[in-house]
């Protein structure tokens, strides 16, 4: 990326709003434009900077907005518009920080044997949490017989979300994407592994910036290439943010984000007789009764019920994690005093 104007980095009045007249005389504006194990790289109106990922810091992440000095050290850490986050992979009781300040987020999923209404509603349900406009883009139109078909499956979720069946490897079928991507324009590509996210990025930057492998014949599906998280400027003025593909996406703190995906059952339960009312067995319960007259599908209601346990859950989890570690800081802290304490009566 050659122009370093912070309009083409994504500079808003947002950000602007948030400096004192001080630090817009003394310090200078930077974004995160890619995450590695030991340091961040950063790109600001002076150009590329490397800072070191110290404990000491705050958690960034890819599309954050720092202040640094003239020394290219960081000064603080600017509010962010937007955020994804989720549960870490695996056993591990942390959120991960996924990407920060995006306008629009590509849910891209491939029309295959992959195909899956109940994964897309858990990426939906990430992006209405961080109050981002989702896209969903179904790849391999190519390979598909009936694409138009998964279109209308998606749609029914929500008569207003956009959805889109493209060709990944052919730049006129994805150029309708363009509509979201417009000068200064954040956009994050959010998907499973396998499902065609690196030829599509390769195809709306217009250079093969992602290594891509093949689908395998034999499972019918494609392997993770993207290993690490980025930004990438297109030749529209917007930037492109690619994600590892996520074999697995465990929601937290996404009571919000989940409300709004199944949107119907959230204002069907606000009929319901009781207000605690699990929309199992109750009485009086319009969401059940939705299900019984065909109003409602069985497997969206399951869903919104796994989501719903999921987030809850994990959000105990990790705010049992937090209040543990501050027990332990207070712990030290007052374990360290008596030693000071014990120091000075000597």
């Amino acid at each position: 990326m050659q122009n370093y104007s912070l309009l083409n980095l994504g500079w808003k009045a947002f950000f602007q709003q948030q400096l004192a007249l001080s630090e817009v005389e003394t310090y200078s504006p930077a974004r995160v434009f890619a995450q590695h194990r030991s340091e961040y790289l950063l790109l600001g109106e002076q150009g590329e900077m490397r800072l070191p990922i110290l404990h000491s810091m705050p958690a960034l992440t890819v599309g954050d907005w720092v202040l640094v000095d003239a020394q290219q050290r960081l000064v603080r850490e600017l509010e962010r518009f937007s955020l994804f986050s989720r549960k870490a992979a695996g056993h591990k009781t942390e959120l991960q920080l996924i990407a920060a300040n995006v306008d629009t987020v590509f849910i891209v999923a491939s029309l295959n044997e992959n195909f899956n209404l109940n994964r897309l509603e858990r990426y939906l349900a990430l992006a209405h949490e961080a109050q981002v406009e989702p896209v969903v883009v179904l790849t391999k139109a190519d390979l598909c017989a009936n694409p138009d078909d998964y279109v209308q499956q998606v749609r029914r979720l929500d008569r207003l979300l956009m959805v889109e069946a493209v060709n990944g490897l052919v730049a006129q079928s994805v150029h309708i994407l363009q509509a979201w991507c417009g000068q200064g324009q954040t956009i994050a590509v959010l998907g499973s592994s396998g499902v065609g996210k690196s030829t599509l990025i390769n195809t709306l930057l217009g250079a093969p910036t992602q290594q891509t492998q093949a689908t395998s014949r034999g499972e019918n599906k494609g392997r993770h290439t993207t290993t690490s998280r980025s930004l990438h400027a297109m030749p529209t003025g917007a930037l492109l943010l690619d994600t590892p593909g996520m074999r697995e996406l465990q929601l937290s703190d996404c009571e919000a984000g989940v409300a709004n995906t199944f949107a119907e059952i959230s204002e069907l339960a606000s009929y319901c007789r009781f207000s605690d009312c699990q929309h199992e067995h109750e009485p009086g319960c319009a969401v059940q009764a939705a299900l019984q007259a065909g109003e409602l599908e069985l497997r969206r209601l399951q869903n919104y019920r796994k989501l719903q346990r999921e987030q809850a859950y994990n959000s105990a989890s990790l705010a049992e994690k937090h209040a543990t570690e501050q027990r332990f800081g207070r712990l030290i802290k007052s374990i360290q005093a008596a030693q000071r304490k014990e120091k000075q009566g000597y």
